[in-house]
């Protein structure tokens, strides 16, 4: 029966995170920290999208900073180690990542494995067809029923080759895990070719957030709590290489928002600044 036909959605996360990329590109200051209107294009909001109450242009602002700095900082990363012949591109969560429309010279030139719930993807495939960009061979998309079956299986399955090295990177994922599947996954993730590197996301306990982020933090929980979608792992920077020496990787730092300051927001005209609380793990096999 046609009514009982399932509406295939983008997760919300995803398309917030969208919207939260070019809107910095709509409002913020030149120089862009990123230049991503393609998401925009994916979700074709409605000409009033700017008034939704999660795209505040000045509530939002520190965590629109952060969205574009993490995206920023995988983004070079990739691009600097493709350059010194990685050739294998993996990410874990990938939402409405636009780097293989935004930047296909490059991502032309490795596998890139978009590991995601299989209805953002299903409805990105068809949003990047409708919209001309089609799906290249280079192009994968690993859907996985994280609650049924194994990303990592899958991931063999569409062609990765655990005989090269990767990079993989995953952000807005580790809040939602347990500290058991983080290790899980990092432990995994180690045994990846020599010479790989992992970029994840990590946040920071409440107590470790500036003043001027702990309002918005607990809004965003309390958000998360109402959805079904809890927030359940924070780590401090110790605890964080802590787990990645459990996992065995052979190296491993913090970046900090502070220092995404430093990289990407200093002598800026409009007090643009990223939120305190996301903190990234940079690990090699």
């Amino acid at each position: 029966m046609e009514h009982n036909k399932k509406i295939i959605e983008p997760d919300n996360t995803a398309v917030r995170t969208a919207l939260w990329r070019a809107m910095h590109v709509e409002i913020d200051a030149l120089p862009h920290i990123i230049d991503d209107e393609v998401g925009l294009k994916l979700v074709a909001p409605n000409n009033d999208w700017q008034q939704r109450p999660d795209m505040h242009p000045e509530f939002t602002k520190r965590l629109r900073a952060s969205i574009v700095a993490r995206a920023r900082f995988i983004e070079d990363l990739i691009i600097k180690e493709s350059a010194q012949g990685i050739n294998q591109y993996v990410i874990l969560g990938a939402g409405l990542d636009t780097f293989a429309q935004r930047q296909p010279d490059i991502a032309s030139k490795l596998q890139v494995y978009e590991i995601d719930q299989p209805d953002t993807q299903t409805w990105k495939r068809q949003r990047l067809t409708e919209l001309g960009f089609g799906a290249p061979n280079w192009l994968h998309f690993v859907s996985v029923n994280f609650e049924i079956s194994s990303w990592w299986d899958e991931l063999l399955k569409a062609g990765f080759d655990l005989n090269k090295p990767a990079v993989v990177a995953c952000t807005g994922v580790s809040l939602y895990l347990s500290k058991e599947a983080i290790i899980t996954t990092l432990r995994q993730l180690a045994t990846l070719a020599a010479g790989s590197t992992l970029a994840v996301a990590f946040y920071l306990p409440m107590d470790l957030l500036d003043e001027e982020d702990k309002f918005l933090q607990q809004i965003a929980e309390k958000g998360a709590r109402e959805a079904g979608t809890p927030f359940v792992s924070f780590f401090t920077p110790d605890e964080i290489l802590a787990l990645a020496k459990e996992a065995r990787f052979k190296q491993a730092k913090t970046t900090s928002a502070k220092d995404m300051e430093q990289l990407y927001f200093a002598n800026r005209t409009d007090s643009l600044l990223p939120a305190s609380g996301e903190i990234f793990l940079l690990a090699t096999t």
